[in-house]
């Protein structure tokens, strides 16, 4: 049995949560549009011939892209030179993030959720403040550094709905959060390209982008500051019967502590009574099978992710306008269907809808024609993007008991992106090796192993007597 909050608490946190974490997302994702146009700029500035004697940076990581790129039996055009390396920093950015994830998940275990999440965002107030005084590749590549090192929100945020939901509560809550993910990527990338066309400072003509971002994010740190309670149930002492003042608990949350520290038998009596009610359900699911489910979904999901833009633009000469087009209609149905969906279904069912729908968009990719059956591939990717990792983190945080929700939420997050740094350059690799009806077609084939283990491999959490079925709702 979980812990319960009381619904007005409940209501507080998840609507700070919900502000924090589109805030949060929109300035990340200004970027996302930019990185053409940045790379670009930089490439202008560090690998013009007249800088052919002193080698920058920049110039060696091309080069090195090059001779990948010159590799391939197929000629691959110069136009994606610079979305190769956006590749590669998306890469490195996630294979950071993999680094991160755990270690932030077992701080927030140890020290609380708010204290994890607000060091969390000082780093990226860094990086984003670095972006804005990138003037050279060097300082934007330390920005991206940063901010894989430090991107801790949608992590913390999940395990703190977590910690206010009861299991039957918990597949909805995941859902608000991932319906964050999806309003944050409709809108957030179209402000962020229409913010770059505003050129205040000569030497870096996407500040007014990362000044915007900047003011976004500190907002969001000060708003996490003024109302963000503690929620950890080992620091507020939450139990079933008393936890009507979670949202006064985080000033106490020191004293609670010392006074833990202070009277041992008292603290290990506690324990043993909290521990109980809010073990959660026992062992349902393997984490290994949840983990490598999550890996191996990223994997080939963000393989075919990356390559869409080639993909589109070989087949229907698609420009970077087209491509935003396409994404944003991803996005808006993602949106949709969280809301009106998959907050509705439990977690399990979401997971085996999300990766048969993925499952689908492969092979429909493998033989597309026309661009109505583009758009069909996207509305499938959209129920993919809407319900998969919404299901895995709510699956994980079932199995989990209170006191490590946060580390097992950051392994879960970081198996997914080890996926998302390898994922992108394997499956290019093969799309420009064998062509795209083979690409899609083996990348088909390895999500098809996915839903065999979703399907062979996991089962319904129990909450109590019950399974977590269709009819349990939450009070959002």
């Amino acid at each position: 049995m979980a812990v319960s909050v009381d619904p007005a608490t409940r209501k507080k946190v998840l609507k700070v949560i919900f502000i924090s974490l589109l805030l949060d997302l929109i300035s990340f994702t200004f970027i996302l549009p930019l990185f053409p146009k940045l790379l670009d700029f930089y490439r202008s500035l560090e690998v013009a011939p007249s800088s052919a004697g002193s080698r920058t940076l920049l110039a060696g990581i091309l080069d090195s892209l090059n001779k990948y790129k010159n590799s391939f039996s197929r000629p691959i055009d110069s136009r994606y030179d610079v979305v190769l390396l956006g590749g590669a920093m998306g890469s490195l950015f996630s294979a950071l993030q993999a680094i991160a994830s755990p270690v932030i998940g077992i701080l927030s275990d140890r020290y609380g959720r708010r204290k994890a999440l607000l060091v969390s965002m000082c780093g990226n107030i860094l990086s984003v403040l670095l972006w804005l005084l990138a003037t050279d590749f060097r300082t934007f590549l330390l920005s991206r550094i940063v901010g894989g090192l430090s991107e801790g929100n949608v992590q913390i945020a999940t395990s703190i709905a977590t910690d206010i939901s009861s299991e039957a509560q918990r597949g909805s809550t995941m859902a608000l959060v991932g319906a964050c993910f999806s309003i944050a990527f409709t809108f957030g990338p179209a402000l962020g390209a229409y913010l770059s066309t505003i050129s205040t400072v000569a030497a870096n003509p996407f500040a007014t982008a990362a000044g915007f971002s900047l003011f976004l994010i500190v907002v969001e740190t000060l708003y996490l500051y003024l109302y963000l309670p503690e929620t950890l149930p080992s620091i507020t002492s939450l139990t079933p019967a008393a936890t009507s003042a979670t949202a006064d608990l985080a000033p106490r949350a020191a004293s609670t502590r010392s006074k833990a520290r202070a009277n041992d038998s008292s603290a290990a009596a506690t324990t043993s009574s909290t521990r109980s009610p809010a073990a959660g359900p026992p062992g349902t699911n393997s984490y290994a099978i949840l983990n490598l489910t999550h890996l191996t979904f990223i994997l080939f999901f963000s393989g075919m992710e990356f390559s869409l833009p080639f993909m589109t633009h070989d087949l229907f000469d698609y420009s970077a306008a087209h491509n935003g087009r396409l994404l944003g209609f991803v996005g808006l149905v993602a949106s949709l269907l969280q809301g009106g969906v998959t907050r509705r279904l439990p977690p399990l069912r979401n997971v085996q809808l999300g990766t048969l729908a993925c499952l689908a968009a492969f092979f429909l990719l493998a033989r597309v024609a026309s661009v109505a059956q583009l758009y069909l591939a996207a509305a499938l990717l959209a129920v993919t993007s809407a319900t998969v990792v919404t299901g895995l983190n709510s699956l994980c945080s079932l199995e989990a008991p209170p006191g490590e929700r946060g580390a097992r939420l950051g392994s879960l997050r970081s198996c997914g992106q080890i996926g998302r740094a390898t994922g992108p350059l394997a499956f290019c690799t093969l799309y420009w090796w064998a062509g795209r009806e083979v690409a899609y077609f083996v990348g088909g084939s390895g999500m098809l192993g996915v839903v065999a283990l979703i399907f062979l491999g996991l089962r319904a959490p129990r909450v109590g007597a019950k399974s977590v079925g269709p009819k349990a709702k939450a009070e959002l």
